[in-house]
């Protein structure tokens, strides 16, 4: 089976400039475990999804009570999979409000879950959903040192990420048909 990474701000963010069609971004917000089985659903091999990873920001319920209510509720309904974990980093708030809140943190935390999960070797292959050429190293890592089979998936429009001069590792490009399959609609349920 497969473990699906999910770099959720780059998913949904990337997703909703594509097929948000001017909604508010609360409007259409992805489901981890759905994502997972849809890609999983397109494997060529072992189509599974044993593990879904989710990482994002958190904010701060002082300064944004009601996004921080959202993405409270938001990671408790989706670890009612079991398979689904979220990963939550506080999101840093300096320049604030003149200017919004920045993930710190999270592209490492995928990076070296990533690789612990290769080097754990409990998973048949390793499926990134970002198009944050940041993660770039740990695939490679992965793919240099023989530690597992790795795969990306991005939205149909942005670029996937690639090995230098190559076409691997293998793309699932999801379309807006994919996009309407997966997202949810949150407005006003917090």
């Amino acid at each position: 089976a497969s473990a699906v990474f999910l770099d959720f701000q780059n998913v949904h963010l990337a997703g909703h400039s594509l097929y948000g069609g001017g909604s508010e971004p609360s409007r259409c917000v992805p489901d981890p475990a759905h994502l997972a089985d849809l890609i999983a659903s397109r494997r060529r091999r072992l189509r599974g999804s044993a593990a879904v990873c989710v990482y994002r920001g958190r904010p701060d319920p002082k300064n944004q009570p009601v996004p921080a209510a959202a993405n409270d509720a938001q990671a408790s309904q989706w670890e009612r999979d079991s398979r689904v974990q979220v990963f939550r980093r506080q999101l840093n708030y300096r320049g604030w409000p003149a200017s919004p809140p920045q993930e710190k943190g999270i592209d490492v935390q995928i990076a070296v879950d990533l690789i612990r999960a290769a080097f754990s070797r409990d998973y048949a292959a390793l499926v990134l959903f970002s198009s944050d050429t940041d993660l770039l190293p740990a695939l490679e890592t992965v793919a240099r040192y023989k530690l597992g089979h790795v795969e990306v998936a991005c939205w149909s429009g942005f670029k996937p990420l690639r090995f230098s001069a190559s076409n691997l590792p293998w793309c699932h490009f999801l379309s807006e048909a994919d996009w309407a399959a997966v997202t949810e609609d949150w407005q006003g349920r917090v």
